[in-house]
This record gives structure tokens, C-alpha cells and sequence, in this order.
């Protein structure tokens, strides 16, 4: 049996936050001297005190604790799920205020500009055929969609401001060329500015799909490899799914075994076109991939450039062909 100081100490809480939450009957202790009032825990007990401290750091309310804590799997994790959710809200709804306070032109390097719109416009598709640029401070996002692939460029600004803009994409990738050529960009006031021009940007109105709670909801990756980029850009198929198998420290596409690090055991198919594209807007000779499941979303990340990824949705593919029937 453990003292309340001494249990207190291996939980990481104090121990009047421990008298408190066995008032709430949160956290009983397993023995209570009839004379001296001493509380005393056992051993076995540590893990629901540090489940309880983790869940009470994370803001959750007290009353939906012992949900987590006794409740079953599933609505354990929709209280979590749910918690998360207007943390989420709550953060986004402080930094856009704290962003009108800090509200200012937005300045970022031509080039990196320029290089964001040049991997994450083609990403956008009808009838999603726009870009969204969301600034927030101490980042900046580019963002497009054709709802079968996903990319995400994030760039750090030399001076933040907060805004959310919708810009057609073909429109966007035009100004690419123009941004390259400046040392610096001041996106503001609607347009891009450098040097005394300015390239107006044709705002839409059109709401841009919750591209953040897509990335929460996705799951872990259990499997990754990093291969030679064009090398599996020319192995893929020019039509037809492209059946990816995924080996040992080898990746084979279209029936070309190319070397790799990592890997796994995993057969997976894409649609080449769409595959071959986040190949194609990646940067570097590397490739990371990440998978999650041969129906699942995978990643498709610039082993050369971590704030450039694109999700990319698998396909079916057929039954594997036996070795005989080969």
C-alpha cells in the first residue's frame, strides 16, 4: 500500500488533487484508516491516476472523466473524439481573433512562393478548380483538392498576418512565374505586391472543403518506404490500376522491383494519373511513402522537403495472380 504522498509522487499529482477527486468518487483510495483519516492506494492503481492526470491536462471536463475512465471502449472515445473537436474550434476561433489583433500584410520569399503553387495548384480539380491560401501568423498554407488527392504546402512567413483566401487555380499557377522573380512577396489588400507591382488575386467565394479535420481523422501510418522518385514515377503503367507491392527494403511497381528503405508486406493499386502527379509536384530524388492499408488514404511525402505532402486515395485492385498462372 502506498501513502497519499508517496502515491501522489508516482501519479505526478498533488495530493490535495487527490483528496479532491476521491470526494468526486473519481479516484477512491483502496483504504482509509478508521482512525487517523490516512488515505492509502494500491500499486495497481497508478495507471488510473496517470489516465486521469493526462485527461484532466487535456482540459476534458470532470464530468465526462469517468466516462473515459470506466465507460465503454466506444464512447470513451467518442467523448475524446468530441473534446477534440472544440478544442480544435476554440483554437481556431483564438488565433483568428489574436490574428485581426496582429493583422497585417503577409510577406513570404518569391520562390517559396512561387515553388508552394507550383506542387499544390494541379492538386485542385473540378469542381473544386481553386486553391485555398490561409495565413494565421507563423504559418502559411496552400491547400487544393480533387476530392481523390490532397496537397498541403506549408510555408513560414518573414512577416505574418491572418487571413483565408479562395483563388482559382489556374489564375494562382499564372502568378507562379511573377512571385519567382522577387526576393520577397506581400500577399494583402487582395493581391500580391513586390517592388512597387502588384498581381491582383481573383478571390471566389466558394467555401473550401474542412481540409483539417480530414488530416485529424486519418489514420497512423503502420508502413512506410522511401524509393527513388522518378524512377517509380516511370514504372508506373500508363493506364490501368498500378499495383504497388511493398517488400523488404524493395517496392515493385508495374512488375519493376526498384530499391528501397523500409517497406513491409503490402500489395496496394492507385490510378496512375493521380499517383504519377504527387510524384511528379514532389521535390528531391526521394519519396517517402506512408501507408495506413491497402483501401486507406496514403501519404506521398518529398523525403527532401517535409512541408510538402499529398494523400492520395487508393484503388480496388483485383486478386493477385497466383505464381502458376504467371
Amino acid at each position: 500500500m502506498l501513502t497519499i504522498s508517496a502515491f501522489a509522487r508516482r501519479a505526478g499529482l498533488t495530493p490535495s488533487a487527490l483528496r479532491f477527486y476521491d470526494d468526486c468518487g473519481v479516484l477512491t483510495p483502496a483504504r482509509v484508516d478508521e482512525v487517523t483519516g490516512y488515505r492509502y492506494y494500491r500499486e495497481d492503481q497508478v495507471g488510473r491516476a496517470l489516465r486521469l492526470r493526462e485527461l484532466r491536462a487535456a482540459g476534458l471536463p470532470l464530468a465526462q472523466v469517468t466516462t473515459v475512465l470506466d465507460g465503454p471502449p466506444a464512447e470513451a472515445r467518442a467523448v475524446l473524439q468530441a473534446h477534440r473537436r472544440r478544442l480544435r474550434e476554440e483554437f481556431r476561433a483564438a488565433t483568428e481573433a489574436v490574428g485581426r489583433l496582429l493583422a497585417g500584410p503577409v510577406r513570404l520569399p518569391g520562390v517559396d512562393l512561387a515553388s508552394a503553387i507550383r506542387q499544390v495548384a494541379p492538386a485542385a480539380g473540378a469542381p473544386l478548380d481553386f486553391v485555398l491560401i490561409e495565413a494565421d501568423g507563423d504559418e502559411v498554407r496552400l491547400v487544393a483538392t480533387d476530392r481523390y488527392r490532397l496537397a498541403l504546402r506549408v510555408l513560414h512567413p518573414s512577416h505574418g498576418g491572418a487571413g483565408r483566401f479562395v483563388v482559382p487555380a489556374r489564375e494562382l499557377a499564372a502568378l507562379g512565374p511573377w512571385a519567382a522573380r522577387h526576393d520577397e512577396v506581400i500577399l494583402g489588400d487582395g493581391a500580391l505586391h513586390a517592388h512597387g507591382e502588384s498581381r491582383p488575386l481573383p478571390l471566389l467565394d466558394d467555401e473550401f472543403p474542412d481540409y483539417r479535420t480530414l488530416l485529424d481523422a486519418l489514420p497512423v501510418p503502420d508502413q512506410r518506404v522511401v524509393v527513388d522518385r522518378v524512377a517509380l514515377r516511370d514504372a508506373l503503367p500508363a493506364s490501368g490500376p498500378a499495383e504497388l507491392l511493398l517488400g523488404p527494403d524493395r517496392l515493385t511497381a508495374g512488375g519493376t522491383a526498384l530499391p528501397a528503405i523500409g517497406g513491409g508486406e503490402l500489395r496496394i493499386g492507385f490510378d496512375p494519373a493521380v499517383l504519377g502527379a504527387a510524384l511528379e509536384a514532389s521535390v528531391g530524388p526521394d519519396v517517402l511513402l506512408e501507408f495506413a492499408g491497402p483501401l486507406q488514404v496514403t501519404r506521398v511525402r518529398s523525403a527532401d522537403q517535409g512541408s510538402f505532402t499529398t494523400l492520395v486515395m487508393p484503388v480496388a485492385l483485383g486478386p493477385a495472380a497466383s505464381p502458376g498462372s504467371r
